[in-house]
């Protein structure tokens, strides 16, 4: 008989006085190996970000271009986790933590030694966008193998691989220009490989996993979507993470053309904006275990709402543009971990990876939209305050809503549950 700390997920399940199991080491060691996957292709996922301005110079690209080149493989990341959290509901992390992480490993080496041009780097960094997809396999995963109380911590600890781009934004300049242009891409393909093994080989899914409901993937998916709470927590996602990976992948952009930076300076203080917004995601998550994701969230875009607003003005990077970045990205961070804590609290537990596709879906195209529009606005007017007023606005906008449908649909789903 298996011990009870051993199998989290089944024992919370079945305790005669409806308790939930404390998590084990099994549950521990599938949750590092689901954060380390996580932020590898992530890493991988990031990779041509760093390299935007560079790749501009090269091949003579236009603002828009550099921001479209960037942002293509947001999307395709993003919109990838609607079908990659179908079926990882259906076949579990086990099979798809390898097979994401095997996939992305040609487009990595396509991008780093075959493409030569602004098309074949947008071919590339359309398939690049597969190992965005990887974030739709692990929050099913484990949310499977730890109770209802301990899931926003957990959520939020696995959401610390979204570093994998602090890796890239620190690491793939300076690796390039070490070693030479194709090294970061040789490199990063290197540890796929290698995470790919080590998953198949020591993954497990979670005694007791829900299986989905029947019907085709087109059937559950639309189903899905109809559920209120996705529909809701996919705004505050949008607006969150989305305006976590914009900063993430358009930062560098900005910050050499409205401070004269560096290519390599701004990647440096890239990364330690993506770095504070990676650790306040499971510091957003363990708020929520203990006061309720609501008022964190509230907390968050009230934060968002005026960094914003302070930075449309651009104020000089030293104190007062570095302390609203930092600060935007603490509170985007945890914004996040608020979101996944009501997604772990909320969403039926058959369709975890559903609800979870369709709301890191609507994350990362809230990341698309974003770096297009700075680039278009930058072009034709020189400055990015327009932009980040747009962004106050929306935070605004944003903590309304929270306060307001996303707070009923939450008590009606607690008052349905008790």
């Amino acid at each position: 008989m298996a011990r009870q700390d051993e199998t989290p997920a089944s024992a919370a399940q079945t305790r005669p006085d409806g308790g939930a199991a404390p998590p084990g080491p099994s549950a521990t060691l599938m949750l590092v190996l689901a954060t380390v996957g996580f932020a590898v292709n992530f890493w991988a996922w990031a990779l041509i970000s760093p390299l935007g301005a560079a790749y501009g110079q090269l091949y003579d690209l236009t603002d828009v271009q550099v921001s479209v080149l960037v942002a293509v493989p947001v999307v395709v990341g993003s919109l990838g986790r609607i079908p990659v959290g179908a079926l990882t509901d259906r076949f579990g992390a086990r099979v798809m933590f390898p097979l994401v992480s095997a996939a992305t490993i040609l487009p990595v080496l396509f991008v780093g030694l075959v493409a030569d041009s602004f098309p074949a780097l947008l071919v590339g960094g359309f398939f690049l966008g597969l190992g965005g997809t990887a974030f739709a396999v692990g929050v099913p995963f484990v949310n499977a193998w730890y109770p209802p109380a301990r899931r926003g911590t957990a959520i939020g600890i696995f959401g610390v691989g979204m570093g994998g781009t602090a890796i890239s934004a620190f690491t793939t300049v300076r690796i390039r220009d070490a070693w030479g242009d194709a090294a970061p891409f040789l490199l990063v393909a290197a540890v796929l490989a290698v995470f790919a093994v080590v998953s198949w080989l020591l993954l497990r899914d979670a005694p007791g996993r829900p299986a989905p409901a029947g019907g085709g993937f087109w059937s559950r998916t639309w189903s899905t979507f109809r559920l209120p709470a996705t529909l809701q927590l996919s705004w505050l996602y949008a607006v969150g993470f989305g305006g976590f990976v914009a900063f993430s992948v358009y930062l560098p952009t900005f910050l050499v053309n409205a401070y004269d930076l560096t290519a390599s300076d701004a990647a440096a203080r890239t990364a330690g904006f993506v770095v504070l917004a990676v650790l306040m995601r499971p510091v957003g998550g363990s708020l929520s275990d203990r006061f309720g994701g609501i008022p964190v969230s509230v907390a968050c875009f009230v934060v968002v709402t005026a960094l914003a607003a302070v930075v449309a003005f651009q104020p000089d990077l030293v104190p007062v543009g570095t302390v609203a970045f930092l600060g935007l990205a603490a509170a985007l961070g945890a914004s996040s971990g608020a979101t996944f804590a009501l997604v772990a609290k909320v969403a039926p537990p058959d369709k975890v990876g559903g609800v979870t596709g369709l709301v890191g879906a609507a994350g990362g195209l809230g990341g698309f939209i974003p770096p297009l529009l700075m680039g278009a606005v930058y072009q034709l007017e020189g400055t990015y305050g327009i932009g980040f007023g747009l962004l106050a606005l929306t935070a605004l906008a944003t903590l309304l809503f929270t306060l307001g449908p996303v707070r009923r649909g939450v008590q009606a789903r607690a008052a349905s549950a008790a």
